[in-house]
């Protein structure tokens, strides 16, 4: 049996159902701003001038995660040299960095004169900063080969861990773990100062930037409301000409 598809029989949609469309799509929504895309903000110079304070990254969440067995139909791909990673520092559960990983598993490496070899080649990093030997730092340009006690900021942890970690003045990245640093490498803190990155800590990798405000640089990991409240007065009166329009959709590499 047919059905009448004339203007006289069209069905409309009742509340119920049009509640159940919305729904859907804000189901469908939150799982791919909370699975597959997620947005972070830049709030240190540490990746300039890859990454500028302020500007807003959508990061994908996937390619870079640890596989899962009831996803067998996502591409993984492991994580290259020269990623730029955003991940969870070592021993704080709710505090996200962004680097460029430098050694993955088995690599050996060490800085001299502020340059990185690798693997007993020294590295060509146009993105990264020159050393800059009139603010010479033993710790930071020549590490591992400098006693962490002669280092600033370098977390107690590591201090302890570190040592177990140099073969003949290398630093060798274990199984499951990955060397990153900042572009700023001078005043980067990075795994120099608090260790490896976990496999698992990984949260993806930054694909654009899709909004960069001008903004200062910003330590504070918890502000207070009013701080926020300011932030946001700052970002209403001053939208347009704060903006970055340049690097709007810049992709990130």
């Amino acid at each position: 049996m047919s059905v009448d598809a004339t203007p006289g029989n069209t069905r409309h949609e009742t509340p119920l159902e049009a509640l159940a469309s919305y729904c859907a799509v804000i189901v469908a929504g939150l799982f791919i701003l909370a699975f597959i895309f997620q947005n972070f903000v830049i709030p240190s110079g540490s990746m300039e001038n890859t990454l500028l304070v302020g500007d807003h990254v959508l990061v994908d969440r996937v390619n870079l995660a640890p596989p899962a067995h009831w996803a067998p139909f996502v591409r993984y791909r492991t994580v290259h040299r020269g990623d730029i990673i955003v991940f969870l520092k070592p021993g704080y559960p709710d505090m996200f960095l962004v680097k460029r990983v430098i050694g993955i598993p088995g690599d050996h490496l060490h800085l001299h004169e502020g340059y990185v070899y690798l693997n007993g080649q020294r590295q060509d990093e146009p993105q990264a900063g020159h050393p800059d030997y009139s603010n010479y730092v033993p710790y930071r340009d020549e590490f591992p080969n400098i006693p962490t006690s002669q280092g600033q900021n370098v977390e107690p942890v590591w201090a302890d861990d570190l040592p177990i970690h140099i073969q003949n003045g290398d630093l060798v990245v274990p199984p499951g773990y990955y060397f990153a640093m900042g572009d700023n490498r001078l005043p980067s803190l990075d795994g120099r100062y608090w260790g490896f990155v976990p496999r698992e800590n990984i949260v993806g990798r930054p694909l654009f930037v899709y909004w960069s405000f001008n903004e200062s640089e910003n330590d504070d990991e918890h502000p207070s409301m009013a701080d926020r409240m300011q932030q946001f007065k700052r970002v209403v009166f001053h939208f347009f000409d704060q903006t970055r329009w340049r690097r709007t959709l810049h992709i990130v590499r």
